[in-house]
């Protein structure tokens, strides 16, 4: 993503560290703004590129201090102060980490090694598991409108999911494309009533009770959809160039659990008032420990986090 440039090329010196945050979004970013100015030699890596979700909000209205700001502007905000206290190292994915006296990450770029760990590492899309899915990912299936509803300008596209998120890419794609439709699982309206009005008034066709069976496609790109009406069991095909998968979030905390961290039911992190899980010297901020799914939040929950980190390790 050319708004946001990566810390590839620069070489790694320090590996040892008081924290390590692992994931650089809004909680990432904050925490180590948070933890560098109390004194914590501390890093972020990302494995992929930084900003987290914040990326993919099409405008961002509800964030003090700015009236309406794309997400990407905003996650740029974040990353270059971010960038002003603490090195972030993205594209740098952790493939384990050891717990003992002190905590050692082998990532795709090496070993690093820390006495407390922060895991802010987020949500991802969760994929209908139906045919056709994994075939066309990238062929005509996307679960970001703001990364790929342009590539098709002027087409017919599907967003599949009718919840805040699915509204919002809907209407965010209406004056790009000739045609977009949405189809909810559910029999209502599942986004809020701001977004109803405004599907209702852009004339976007919001399909409930549908349940998608499958997408198809000549091999090369997506072409068709088939879907049952759940009331009368009907099945249909449409036809459509692309269709955004926007069906709920589930949180990333695999790697917290390889460490011990109690999750929830739902597998996010469980967290105390202060961010700090059922391990000691680890916490967690933001989306992945359950939190109300709102940057501010997860940038509240970053600062909490890092506060935490610091009175555990130097004011016990």
């Amino acid at each position: 993503m050319e708004l946001i440039l990566g810390e590839e090329s620069q070489e790694i010196q320090k590996r040892d560290f008081d924290l390590i945050i692992i994931g650089a979004g809004a909680a990432g970013l904050s925490a180590a703004v948070y933890a560098t100015r109390a004194g914590l030699s501390c890093v972020v890596i990302d494995g992929s590129t930084p900003g987290g979700l914040t990326l993919e909000a099409p405008l961002v209205e509800n964030y003090l201090g700015f009236t309406a700001i794309p997400g990407t502007d905003l996650a740029k905000e974040f990353l270059q102060h971010a960038r002003n206290y603490t090195k972030i190292i993205d594209n740098n994915k952790v493939i384990s980490i050891k717990k003992g006296e002190v905590f050692k990450l082998e990532t795709e770029k090496g070993e690093f090694q820390s006495k407390a760990i922060l895991f802010a590492t987020g949500t991802k899309h969760k994929h209908l598991g139906i045919p056709g899915e994994p075939e066309y990912f990238g062929k005509g299936v996307s679960y970001c409108s703001t990364c790929d509803g342009w590539l098709f300008k002027n087409k017919k596209v599907l967003v599949i999911g009718g919840g805040n998120s699915g509204a919002i890419a809907a209407i965010s794609m209406k004056n790009i494309v000739t045609e977009v439709k949405i189809f909810e699982f559910m029999p209502k309206y599942m986004c809020e009533d701001a977004y109803v009005k405004q599907i209702q008034s852009k004339g976007i066709e919001y399909k409930r009770n549908v349940q998608v069976m499958e997408i198809k496609g000549d091999g090369k790109l997506v072409k068709t959809v088939r879907f049952k009406d759940r009331t009368t069991g009907q099945e249909s095909e449409e036809n459509f160039d692309g269709i955004f998968i926007y069906v709920g979030l589930q949180p990333q905390s695999e790697l917290a659990k390889s460490v011990g961290v109690e999750l929830t039911d739902r597998g996010y992190i469980k967290t105390d008032r202060n961010c700090r899980t059922s391990v000691e010297r680890v916490y967690a901020a933001g989306d992945v420990a359950g939190s109300f799914a709102q940057i501010v939040v997860a940038a509240s929950d970053g600062a909490i986090a890092a506060d935490s980190c610091y009175r555990d390790l130097y004011l016990k």
